[in-house]
């Protein structure tokens, strides 16, 4: 089963369920897939990979961690209490994130093999971990501990 076809099946389930808290948020994920969509058609492809649909996600979480932030400098716990509700159903359907001990693995061995010596080969290690790994790494952690190893 797609990844998409995984969302609306979970949405026709919140519907019946009328869980007010989750088919909203879906609602807005699949009108986001379904904009990617139409941006992407051309004559030979008619959808978009379950990889494009993850990107999807990240990005709007990312938009939702900037809210949170927002949210806490200005006292708003109720919309802070709504977007970390909305990240959490997302996050269901994410690849599971590695562990903080795993991704300083994974970079300490895409170091080695880039043959980083300074900060400035950070590019070469992170195209490296982008091109295996783009799924199950945060790299907003792994920018932070590529530093540190690279000091």
């Amino acid at each position: 089963m797609s990844l998409k076809n995984q969302i609306e099946t979970k949405l026709n389930q919140a519907l019946k369920d009328k869980d007010k808290n989750t088919y909203p948020t879906l609602r807005l994920v699949l009108s986001a897939i379904k904009d990617a969509e139409i941006a992407n058609r051309t004559k030979d492809n008619k959808g978009i990979s379950d990889s494009e649909i993850t990107s999807i996600l990240k990005k709007m979480i990312k938009q939702r961690n900037e809210s949170c932030d927002v949210y806490k400098k200005a006292g708003r716990q109720e919309l802070l209490d709504t977007e970390t509700k909305e990240i959490k159903i997302i996050t269901l359907f994410l690849p599971k994130q590695l562990s903080d001990e795993e991704t300083k693995k994974i970079c300490a061995e895409a170091i080695k093999l880039v043959k980083a010596s300074s900060i400035k080969d950070m590019g070469k290690v992170m195209g490296q971990l982008k091109s295996k790994h783009s799924d199950t790494l945060d790299f907003s952690k792994v920018s932070l501990i590529i530093k540190e190893l690279l000091k």
